[in-house]
């Protein structure tokens, strides 16, 4: 077998690979790269042939994995795309989103090779992607099968165990085996892996030994209801896919106990609403840790209708927004709303998951009260001076759990993939010693790797 990275450098962003097993071409995800414009978002599609690849799989919904599925699949039109269900739906809209926002850049910063891809497109594609469940093999030739397995990242996520006769490789994409407020955490095998495909992001982030995520939340209500106290509102920008309900549900966790009063107001906003539209679709059809729980029908969360119209966001004392984009990037509505809400002293800024450092999120975690931030360019600077504070629920594994997970599936061969290069790096010395019989990758773009066959 013949292993490669397709992403353009070691790191997070453009994720893709291939496998070729000798009878079948399989590429894994279809990345964009978060941080690049234009073509150089898009993974070194040209390793590939046009039309040499026998299928792709997804294994979810973010666009580091699934952003440039329409440019793959325009280059390999013959090659069946599989993913679950759920990812199938939040794909799709996410991609129809990022038209607009492709749009949006090609008019304000003249990216001519925007859009790379069109809505009609988008609806002419959707309609041949097959739809795959946990643990069910599809034979992808006569001695080529695929298996996807519950990778508890995100509604719908998985990994893909491809075997060839007695040879099992296992790409995980990315992971989180903790149990998260809504999502159940990864149901991964551990049994008779030949090599292993890892993801690394949190490689070069140790947590806190004492860490608990009953205990985070403990903490995370508490600077609630310390806002709320003290007259003010709480503002907590949450990626709209994912960050968004799991928020939701740690809400509706603290009001149906008791512990956060039933009438205190929850807003949402931005691309959040249909994406919690969708979560609710797969209420029953998916792992969680509450089955049957509907966010929209189970609690009271106000504008973003369910039918999908907007309705304004005003400021209320004591009420909590979650607010998408978690980045606040410019021009969404986290960004928007805390133009005058950070000024105030009694609001609380909670932040919940990742941002980058050159995200306005990312800038006013490194400042202090008192500092001036332009959260948007074509708006005036602002003061900070709210309280803010910051809560450790990410979606991926934190970096001791993926190195027990790799030291109990004790491979052969393991590519650490998905990480910036001090990331895999830190994995690659504790593999060294405590697997020295093992051979740790860190797979060079472009380059070709060989997988061993085991005789049949």
């Amino acid at each position: 077998m013949i292993f490669q990275n397709l992403a353009r450098n070691n790191e997070i962003g453009s994720s893709s690979y291939l496998l070729d097993t000798g009878d079948c071409r399989v590429v894994m995800d279809a990345g964009m790269h978060p941080s690049a414009e234009s073509t150089e978002a898009i993974p070194n599609y040209q390793e590939l042939e046009k039309n040499s690849v026998d299928a792709i799989f997804l294994t979810h919904s973010h666009l580091d994995h699934a952003g440039t599925l329409p440019v793959l699949m325009r280059d390999q039109p013959e090659a069946p795309v599989y993913m679950t269900a759920a990812t199938a739906a939040l794909t799709d809209a996410l991609l129809h989103n990022s038209v607009n926002v492709m749009s949006s850049k090609r008019l304000e910063l003249g990216i001519t090779e925007y859009p790379l891809y069109g809505h009609r497109e988008l609806d002419r594609l959707e309609t041949s992607w097959k739809h795959l469940e946990y643990k069910k093999p599809l034979d992808l030739t006569l001695e080529t099968s695929a298996t996807l397995h519950d990778a508890g990242h995100i509604l719908g996520s998985s990994g893909i165990m491809i075997e060839k006769n007695n040879t099992r490789v296992f790409y995980t994409g990315d992971i989180n085996f903790e149990d998260q407020t809504l999502i159940t955490g990864a149901d991964f095998p551990t049994e008779d892996i030949d090599a292993l495909i890892i993801e690394t992001t949190r490689g070069a982030s140790p947590r806190d030994p004492a860490y608990e995520r009953e205990k985070e939340e403990d903490r995370l209500l508490a600077a609630i209801q310390a806002t709320i106290d003290r007259g003010g509102a709480v503002l907590i920008p949450v990626f709209a896919m994912g960050k968004t309900q799991e928020v939701l549900t740690m809400l509706h966790k603290f009001k149906t106990s008791g512990r956060l009063s039933d009438k205190t107001p929850v807003f949402i906003g931005g691309l959040s609403t249909k994406m919690t539209i969708l979560f609710d679709e797969f209420a029953d059809s998916t792992p969680r840790k509450l089955p049957g729980f509907e966010i929209f029908r189970d609690m009271d969360v106000r504008a973003g209708s369910k039918k999908g119209s907007r309705k304004p966001i005003v400021y209320q004392k004591g009420a909590i927004y979650a607010l998408s984009s978690g980045m606040m990037t410019e021009k969404t509505t986290s960004n928007g709303f805390a133009q005058t809400f950070i000024s105030n002293p009694k609001n609380g800024l909670l932040f919940v998951g990742y941002a980058a450092p050159d995200t306005p999120a990312g800038k006013i975690r490194a400042m202090n009260r008192g500092d001036i931030i332009e959260l948007n360019p074509e708006m005036p600077p602002v003061v900070f001076d709210c309280e803010m504070e910051e809560f450790d629920f990410s979606g991926h594994s934190e970096r001791e759990a993926l190195l027990d997970y790799m030291l109990k599936v004790a491979p052969k061969q393991i590519f650490l993939v998905h990480g910036d290069i001090e990331a895999s790096r830190w994995f690659e010395t504790q593999l060294h010693e405590k697997l020295p019989d093992c051979d740790v990758v860190i797979p060079l773009p472009k380059k070709h790797y060989t997988i061993p066959e085991n005789p049949a």
